[in-house]
């Protein structure tokens, strides 16, 4: 057994006649515990809200859109869709026209955004945002959010509510008249849809047909195509063949960058809250250097005696270095048991709360294990070798 490792582990583990040394090596031990437990709790924390915050939009964003660069919108040619579908990771494709209309009922209205879709939209998606009511079947017929419903006084199937859609029609003529100025299209709510407050108050689903007709588009003149994958995955790497079979024409997107703002808004504060908590662990790891200090001072006579042993001055230093590894350790690693049990406790019993109904989301996964203890591992060496660098020669000559 290597000699210093030895004698610091006789040195740890044997009760010191001062009681201060005990205390402090105890209190140096905790820390690290706490520490590092409130660190991969936090993580964990944080990555259940990350998660919980993605999940509104990830489940409507598709995994692939392709979007015209220069242009608003694009013409689906056979070309085009030849190299989607030869995609070996294709699942199905949905046509789509977005713009902003004027919703009117009766005596109100609003500037909504449309959202055409073709039958084709995975049924998936909208069973997973559609809350009351049915799914576009047929013409003239739109899916609302429940914020905008609620805002306008109608339901699903009101009859006594005329919904009208208004677009303005393309050119440069002096504005007469509103109908000639202004395409509109009677609809009728038939379902309502839940996501997030932003897209609940701002957008509206309707046939692509319906949405093309009342802007004035041709049958395959689109905003952007949307594309579902067998494995999600694999994004990215079908994103740039895509792309490099479009051409500069087209962009392609991926979820995230479909959400790049909120993903680099999560981003950050996930690196903010892991800076702050590492602070907290260096605090901590302060009591780590100080008890190793305290522990060289009391133990002076016998460094002495090791010196003149024949311990060499780099196998003295290495005694409290190696101390100081293994309390760095040995808290380390509690601290993550403990902290992988309570977040345990939360997935499978929901022991904290944020509403009576919901319970504070956590995410337990091995990025978070290797981050906490790489970060004390890293931490507890440069602890240890600066309280180790306090055995100098002439300390261990003036025993």
């Amino acid at each position: 057994m290597n000699f210093s490792y030895y004698i610091a582990k006789r040195y740890l583990f044997s009760k010191s006649s001062n009681n201060v040394v005990n205390f402090m090596s105890k209190l140096a031990g905790l820390g690290v515990v706490v520490g590092s437990a409130a660190l991969f709790i936090v993580l964990c924390g944080f990555n259940g809200l990350k998660d919980y915050s993605l999940a509104f939009t990830s489940f409507v964003d598709p995994d692939l859109k392709i979007v015209p660069v220069k242009t608003k919108t694009f013409m689906v040619n056979d070309s085009l869709l030849s190299d989607i579908l030869q995609l070996d990771n294709f699942l199905s494709y949905t046509k789509t026209v977005e713009e902003n209309v004027f919703l009117s009922t009766n005596q109100t209205g609003d500037v909504v955004s449309v959202k055409g879709v073709s039958e084709s939209f995975p049924s998936k998606t909208v069973d997973s945002i559609l809350f009351d009511g049915e799914w576009i079947s047929d013409s003239n017929q739109i899916v609302s959010g429940w914020g905008i419903a609620n805002k306008l006084s109608f339901g699903v199937y009101d009859y006594s509510k005329a919904i009208t859609l208004y677009a303005p029609k393309p050119g440069k003529k002096q504005i007469l008249s509103v109908d000639n100025s202004f395409s509109k299209l009677n609809v009728v709510n038939v379902g309502l849809f839940e996501i997030n407050e932003a897209l609940d108050f701002s957008v509206i689903y309707a046939g692509v047909r319906d949405v093309q007709n009342l802007l004035g588009y041709a049958e395959n003149q689109v905003s952007s195509l949307e594309i579902m994958l067998k494995n999600p995955l694999k994004a990215k790497e079908n994103a740039d063949l895509l792309s490099s079979k479009l051409g500069p024409e087209f962009k392609i997107k991926t979820k995230e960058q479909l959400n790049d703002t909120l993903y680099k808004m999560l981003n950050t504060e996930e690196i903010a809250v892991y800076l702050v908590f590492t602070l907290v662990l260096i605090i901590a790891l302060f009591n780590l250097i100080s008890s190793i200090i305290i522990m060289i001072l009391e133990k002076r006579s016998n460094l002495k005696t090791l010196y003149n042993s024949g311990a060499t001055h780099g196998e003295i230093k290495k005694i409290f270095y190696y101390q100081g590894l293994i309390i760095t350790l040995l808290g380390g690693a509690i601290g993550l048991f403990v902290g992988f049990l309570l977040m345990l406790l939360q997935q499978n019993f929901s022991v904290f709360m944020i509403t009576p109904s919901l319970a504070y989301p956590v995410s337990i996964d091995l990025n978070t294990f290797l981050i906490v203890s790489v970060t004390i591992l890293i931490l507890g060496g440069v602890a240890s070798k600066i309280s180790s660098s306090v055995v100098t020669k002439e300390l261990v000559g003036k025993a």
